[in-house]
């Protein structure tokens, strides 16, 4: 094949891997994504950086974990000084488009809650301003009635339709977008004329918004028209198509929100299936006890089976609607004739408790079901079926794309280009770091969440900073996460080496660039 590839690259926000047809899901129904794994390899121990949109889409872009790349938690932003990999797709020749949520800067108008004591010196932080423009996801860019012209590039894209939010009401183009086609739209989005329904599912919403209006919809016929675009140009293109779906508000549109029965789905775990309930848990349970609710919106939370069940079948259907627009995009791309010469990723950001202990959401509690997420790399020059048990990172994605892509990635680059498993090998990586950092203190915690995370083939080891407790999980045959084994004697040697391996990777997270100029 002489011509360099295009890619497809379909990111999804808040799926944990098990939720898809290929990766085993008994009830949703996602034939599209599916077709994507007959012809591609799915990575089954694929693991993100951190579990916190944000910085994890840092770390994708930069193939930098967050402690380097210095977007840490929620709130923060990727500095314009930051070099990504579409920076080098741009710089080797692609035409380079986003379409969707990026959320590499905040999206929101509100002030954060600020931690710890406040300093009243001449000055306020230990890094100076960057003088970077850090607005433009913000809603007030968005607030004119012609499309805000987004000033490119951004991050390397020189094409952006940007969705700012969740649910039925996103900001950013989409808003514009929207309030040009429903000149009502002001009672479209009032939450006293949502729909009657019966779910009773904390952010369970029923949407007026058409579902050709919604969101998911905008992204689709974005992408599809951006593919489009490209038909008869040689150039390659790297086109990063993000859907917000299907983060929570629970609020599918249309035929989706009554597509699934919650009787239907079963919880993995509940409460009382773990066998030591850490910290985080008991915390989550004293709350639900005493009917106190969520501390914010995005605050995992504890709740009935009943409730459990209904968040997982709105969720299943925001899934659905999104596996049919992914099979609208992916005829567009054959209709063009671009299918034979493109790469097809499918990831998500990160995961969802999503009935794991009667727990929804995600949070500093280090479950698999927050850190291990769908990967299926779909490569033209082998349409094979084939899964993996490699372990491999987000910090990764990159490395492999500008591998494909015959590029060279930059000095500081973190991630491995895992082509090689692409290729049929069933090794990556011995272990893998999984970072966490809270900007808020929540989840029982008496100060915001540092969690560190170390995954084998066959453990899991989590550190809480500051805590007199941790855990340690046997993963073949405990998958589940049911018994931790911290404290079990029968356990120290592999706990000790668990922590060796910790100790090294956090040596190696470092800064490397830039490189010295010149000698001493």
């Amino acid at each position: 094949m002489s011509r360099k590839p295009n890619f497809l690259y379909i990111m999804v926000d808040q799926q944990r891997a098990d939720w898809l047809g290929c990766y085993g899901h008994p009830v949703v129904k996602t034939p599209n994504i599916d077709a994507i794994a007959v012809e591609g390899t799915r990575f089954d121990e694929f693991h993100v950086a951190t579990p916190v949109c944000m910085p994890n889409r840092a770390s994708l872009m930069t193939g930098r974990m967050p402690s380097v790349h210095g977007l840490r938690y929620n709130g923060c932003l990727l500095s314009e000084r930051a070099n990504t990999f579409v920076d080098v797709l741009r710089a080797g020749g692609y035409a380079t488009a986003t379409i969707g949520k990026s959320h590499l800067q905040p999206f929101t108008d509100f002030e954060a809650e600020k931690q710890g004591e406040e300093l009243n010196g001449p000055i306020a932080e230990a890094w100076k301003p960057d003088q970077g423009d850090y607005g433009r996801e913000e809603p007030e860019r968005y607030l004119g009635g012609d499309h805000f012209d987004f000033p490119t590039p951004y991050y390397g894209f020189d094409h952006v339709d940007m969705v700012t939010g969740h649910g039925d009401r996103a900001g950013g183009h989409y808003r514009q977008w929207f309030k040009k086609k429903h000149p009502n739209w002001l009672n479209l989005i009032d939450p006293d004329n949502q729909l009657p329904h019966r779910f009773t599912c904390p952010q369970a919403y029923r949407t007026p918004i058409p579902e050709d209006s919604y969101p998911s919809a905008y992204i689709r016929d974005n992408a599809k028209s951006y593919l489009k675009s490209r038909k008869g140009i040689e150039q390659p293109f790297f086109a990063f198509v993000s859907f917000a779906d299907p983060h929570h508000p629970f609020n599918p549109p249309g035929k989706y929100w009554d597509m699934y029965d919650p009787d239907e789905f079963v919880l993995p775990t509940r409460f009382e299936d773990c066998r030591m309930p850490p910290p985080p848990l008991m915390d989550a349970r004293k709350t639900f006890e005493a009917g106190l609710g969520q501390k914010t919106p995005q605050t995992s939370f504890m709740t009935t089976d009943r409730e459990v069940r209904e968040a997982m079948a709105l969720t299943a259907g925001m899934i659905t609607m999104i596996d049919d627009a992914v099979g609208e995009i992916i005829q567009t791309l054959k209709d063009m004739g671009q299918y034979e010469n493109t790469v097809i990723v499918f990831n998500a950001d990160h995961g969802d408790y999503m009935g794991d202990f009667n727990m929804l959401l995600k949070g500093a509690w280090a479950l698999r079901s927050i850190n291990r997420v769908p990967l299926i790399w779909s490569d033209p020059a082998s349409r094979q079926g084939r899964s993996t048990p490699a372990l491999a990172s987000t910090i990764d994605i990159s490395a492999t794309i500008l591998d494909r892509a015959g590029l060279d990635p930059y000095f500081g680059m973190q991630g491995i280009s895992f082509m090689a498993c692409v290729e049929g090998a069933r090794k990556h990586r011995d272990s893998l770091l999984i970072e966490y950092n809270d900007g808020l203190t929540r989840m029982g915690f008496d100060r915001p969440a540092r969690v560190r995370t170390i995954v084998t083939a066959d453990w899991q080891l989590s550190v809480y900073n500051g805590q007199d407790w941790g855990e340690l999980y046997d993963l073949k045959n405990d998958p589940k996460q049911t018994t931790n084994l911290w404290d079990s004697r029968d356990h120290m040697d592999t706990k000790s080496k668990l922590f060796e391996i910790l100790t090294s990777q956090l040596i190696a997270q470092m800064d490397e660039s830039p490189r010295a100029s010149r000698m001493a």
